[in-house]
């Protein structure tokens, strides 16, 4: 084996960057952090934050998201102890453009993050505050985020694009998987899932011809048995998510 000089080369870190979305009144949300250190201080942005030496990627994206949000990933092969306290997590892209960090040569492995309705976020680490925003207001303002009254800002670092990715990763896979389901909590009706793809996709569906495809594809919904009127009118049944990971046919998004 021939002699290797690490030195050769220039060292670099890596990040993890979450980008964690939820269905909240009837919006897809994403979880925005505004910065308390420099670089981009006072800019909003994703969370995440350097990988441990001693920590995978995986391991890291998790550890981001409980310090985040208080949520554990949901291993769908082990009982669910503590439900609607698990969220779905998988590896989305990765960054590494030379200029991306302003502090030194940063690759990010960004990850998707989806949960059903969460509480309000709690800021953590060198974020100064924390809170949900619907995508449409960061998307439409290419990439800024900002209260009302506010003067909203670009996204820091490239955030933007990081979060354009991921909703567009999400809007993609419920066509052909279960995925819509993480955003529900463990019993749901055939309405809140119904009112999770119009979230995600931002358009509205018929409810007849809604239920008829979920409820007639193989393995997405299994029956609880039971029934609730938490969304008012008459008891709607309930239904939980079935064993299919890939949906056939598929919940293909209608044209807008």
């Amino acid at each position: 084996m021939s002699p290797y000089d690490p030195s050769a080369f220039p060292p670099f870190a890596v990040t993890v960057d979450l980008v964690v979305l939820t269905v909240r009144r009837h919006s897809l949300c994403a979880l925005i952090v505004k910065r308390g250190e420099p670089p981009f201080q006072g800019h909003w942005a994703l969370p995440g934050g350097f990988v441990r030496d001693d920590e995978d990627l995986d391991a890291a994206a998790a550890r981001e998201l409980v310090e985040e949000t208080g949520l554990c990933v949901h291993d769908p092969g082990a009982p669910q102890t503590e439900p609607g306290n698990g969220a779905h997590l998988e590896q989305l892209a990765t960054y590494g453009a030379p200029d991306r960090d302003p502090r030194m040569r940063v690759v990010s492995v960004a990850h998707l993050a989806l949960a059903p309705d969460l509480p309000a976020p709690r800021a953590g680490g060198d974020a100064n505050s924390a809170r949900w925003a619907p995508v449409e207001e960061l998307m439409g303002q290419d990439g800024a985020a900002g209260r009302e009254g506010e003067q909203p800002v670009p996204l820091a670092f490239d955030h933007a694009r990081i979060l354009a990715d991921g909703v567009e990763r999400a809007r993609s896979k419920i066509e052909y998987s279960s995925l819509a389901t993480a955003f529900c909590p463990p019993e749901f009706t055939v309405g809140e899932l119904r009112r999770v793809y119009e979230a995600v996709w931002g358009v509205a569906l018929d409810p007849r011809n809604f239920h008829r495809k979920v409820t007639g594809t193989p393995g997405f919904l299994v029956p609880e048995g039971g029934t609730t009127t938490r969304q008012g009118g008459r008891p709607a049944q309930l239904f939980r998510a079935g064993g299919a990971t890939l949906l056939n046919p598929p919940m293909l998004r209608p044209e807008v």
